[in-house]
C-alpha cells in the first residue's frame, strides 16, 4: 500500500514538475523570440537608412580611392597634396586638438598601438593625423604632436607620424572622401574616433572603431592595406552596446539590447538548473536505493 502510495507520488511530482519545466521553456523562447525580432527590426532600420541621413560617425569608403587635390599645410608650413604623399601603408585619423573626450583617447591609443608593433613606422607604414577644425593654428598641431612623440619609446614616430591643418573647403573634401561625419556643437564637435587604412595606391581597405587597438589588428590592417586587399570592419561592440547622446554628449548604453542579452542569460542558467538539477536528484536517490538494497 504505502509502495503504491509512493509510486503516485512520484508520478504527481513528475507531472508537475514537468508542466513548471515547460512554462519556464515557453517564457524562455517567447522572451528570445521578442528580442531576436526586435534587434532584427533594428538591423533592419540601420541598414536601410540612407548614408546622407548620418550626422555623427562613419560612412565607410571601402576600396574608394583617395581624391586628387586635397591640399594639407604640413608641420613645415608647406602645403602638400594628401595623395602624393600616401607612398606606403598609410593610417589616417581625423581629430581637433583641443577635443576634451574622444580625441586625447584615440591618440593615445594610437601611440600605444605604434609602440607595441613589432613594424617600423616610417619604413614600413605612415601615420597621418589631420586636425578637421580650420580655427586651430598649425602651431597647436606641432605642440600636440611633440607632447605624444616625447613620451613614446617608438623614436622613429617623430618622422613617420605626421601632423596637419588645412582649410574649410580642404578639410570637407577630406572628410567627405572618408566618410568622416561630425557636427559642431557650440565650442565642441561630435565625432567618431576611427582609424582609417589606406594601401600605398591611395585604397581605402579598412576602419578601426574605437580607441584600443590591439598590436595583432593594427598589423593584419597595415599588412592588408599593404596588398589593397580590403575588408570589413569587424568591431562593432561600440556601436552595438553604446550610442551617442548628443543633448548629453556622451556615450550612453543601450540598456534595451544589454538589458536583453543579460535576461536571456538568467533564463538561459534557470532552464539549465531545472534540467540538471533534477537528474542528479534522481541519480543521487538511485545511489541512496542501492546502498539499502546492499543492507538487506
Amino acid at each position: 500500500m504505502d509502495l503504491d502510495k509512493q509510486i503516485i507520488k512520484n508520478v504527481v511530482n513528475r507531472l508537475s514538475y514537468k508542466d513548471s519545466y515547460m512554462k519556464i521553456v515557453r517564457l524562455f523562447l517567447s522572451i528570445s523570440l521578442f528580442l531576436v525580432a526586435f534587434n532584427a527590426l533594428s538591423l533592419k532600420a540601420a541598414v536601410s537608412s540612407k548614408p546622407d541621413s548620418l550626422e555623427i560617425g562613419i560612412v565607410e569608403h571601402l576600396n574608394q580611392y583617395v581624391p586628387d587635390h586635397i591640399n594639407l599645410i604640413n608641420e613645415k608650413g608647406d602645403t602638400v597634396d594628401l595623395k602624393k604623399i600616401i607612398n606606403k601603408p598609410t593610417v589616417l585619423c581625423f581629430v581637433y586638438f583641443e577635443c576634451p573626450m574622444l580625441c586625447s583617447p584615440l591618440m593615445n591609443g594610437l601611440a600605444e598601438v605604434i609602440d607595441k608593433s613589432n613594424i617600423k613606422i616610417g619604413k614600413d607604414y605612415q601615420v597621418l593625423t589631420i586636425g578637421f577644425n580650420t580655427e586651430e593654428p598649425l602651431s597647436l598641431a606641432i605642440k600636440k604632436k611633440k607632447n605624444y612623440v616625447e613620451h613614446m619609446k617608438t623614436k622613429e614616430a617623430s618622422e613617420g607620424w605626421q601632423f596637419f591643418v588645412s582649410d574649410s573647403s580642404n578639410i570637407a573634401r577630406a572628410t567627405n572622401a572618408f566618410g568622416f561625419r561630425y557636427k559642431r556643437a557650440g565650442n565642441v564637435f561630435l565625432h567618431s574616433a576611427t582609424l582609417i587604412f589606406i594601401s600605398p595606391e591611395g585604397k581605402i581597405t579598412r576602419y578601426l572603431n574605437g580607441t584600443y587597438y590591439l598590436p595583432f589588428e593594427f598589423r593584419m590592417a597595415i599588412a592588408e592595406s599593404s596588398k589593397g586587399v580590403s575588408g570589413p570592419t569587424i568591431n562593432k561592440l561600440l556601436q552595438y552596446c553604446y550610442g551617442y547622446d548628443i543633448q548629453s554628449r556622451r556615450y550612453a548604453m543601450d540598456v534595451t539590447k544589454v538589458g536583453g542579452a543579460i535576461i536571456l542569460f538568467i533564463l538561459l542558467v534557470i532552464v539549465l538548473t531545472l534540467i540538471i538539477k533534477p537528474m542528479l536528484k534522481r541519480k543521487s536517490n538511485q545511489n541512496v536505493g542501492k546502498e539499502a538494497g546492499a543492507h538487506l
